[in-house]
């Protein structure tokens, strides 16, 4: 009988190539994507890490290369011929992020999912909308904590490519997760303007178990059920902000996978996030005992409200 592949972290989603704009330097391009951060973080702090994903025959073999280097394990990745690798154009202007889709691979299916994985976790990540019910429920069925970041579900595509955030509330995919991490703009596209905890509560009520808001430097929101958590953020001088939300989740479930409090988790997840921001691209991770010290200063500092 073949041996299952068991993985602490599976990360779901499409890879990226982005090129950030910044003034009138000239652009830069990387790695990207949730697979690349969340994997690279998760791995980091000690994870055994696989990913499902879909580039275009146009992805770099260096990027490959990089990655396998790194210990990521790519057995569900796809290589497909004649299609292009997602990608963004990412523009800085005053602060103010604009987000271009100028190529997407195509979406990632049922026969995407190789047949005898099995995981602790299962980051769901879409950037481009590419993750359909299906996948969600069969994914359900093989990670015992399935937890999405909703990104990719709550933009939109003007005709340019212009990234625009929309309303989305879909039942049966957040009824299906235990963890749902998003930004406090990808929350209210999900819940709307109202009451934060009257929005926590409906969630809650889905069966979601955790609900996870990142607020930036101001750091996040851990909702537990009946109880709310202040998670500070980690003073770090910001040189490149892609790619934090990922790394925060990713460095949070690789925790709760080794029977961590979320409390703990999420100071790991804000301490990790604090590194990436300090270089450009998927380069600044910070090794798992740097992370820990960094976690332990925000765990003396956590409020419940």
């Amino acid at each position: 009988m073949r041996e299952l592949s068991y993985y602490d972290l599976v990360v779901v989603g499409h890879f990226a190539i982005d090129v950030i704009v910044k003034g009138n330097t000239p652009p830069q391009g990387a790695l990207g994507g949730p697979p690349t951060y969340a994997s690279l973080a998760a791995k980091k702090m000690g994870a055994s890490v696989g990913v499902i994903s879909k580039v275009g025959d146009d992805f770099p073999e260096e990027h490959l290369r990089f990655l396998k280097d790194h210990g990521i394990d790519l057995m569900g990745l796809k290589v497909v011929k004649g299609a292009k690798t997602t990608n963004y154009v990412l523009i800085y202007d005053d602060g103010v992020r604009r987000m271009v889709l100028k190529a997407r691979a195509p979406n990632i299916e049922l026969n995407d999912i190789p047949p005898d994985l099995v995981s602790k976790c299962v980051l769901l990540a879409p950037i481009a909308g590419e993750i359909a019910h299906p996948v969600v429920s069969e994914l359900r069925r093989r990670a015992e904590c399935l937890c999405l970041d909703p990104q990719g579900f709550v933009r939109n595509f003007l005709r340019d490519g212009t990234v625009v955030l929309t309303k989305w509330f879909d039942r049966h995919v957040l009824g299906s997760v235990d963890v749902l991490k998003a930004s406090l703009r990808e929350y209210e596209q999900i819940m709307g303007k109202g009451r934060l905890r009257d929005g926590l509560r409906k969630l809650h009520e889905l069966g979601i178990g955790m609900v996870i808001i990142t607020l930036g430097e101001d750091g996040s929101i851990l909702s537990l059920r009946n109880k709310l958590f202040a998670i500070p953020a980690y003073e770090a001088k910001t040189v490149e902000p892609t790619g934090a939300g990922d790394v925060y989740i990713g460095a949070f479930l690789a925790e709760y996978a080794r029977g961590e409090d979320p409390v703990w988790c999420a100071c790991v997840g804000s301490a990790a996030a604090s590194f990436i921001v300090e270089d450009f691209g998927p380069t600044r991770f910070g090794e798992r005992d740097e992370v820990l010290e960094r976690a332990g200063e925000l765990y003396e500092r956590v409020a419940e409200v």
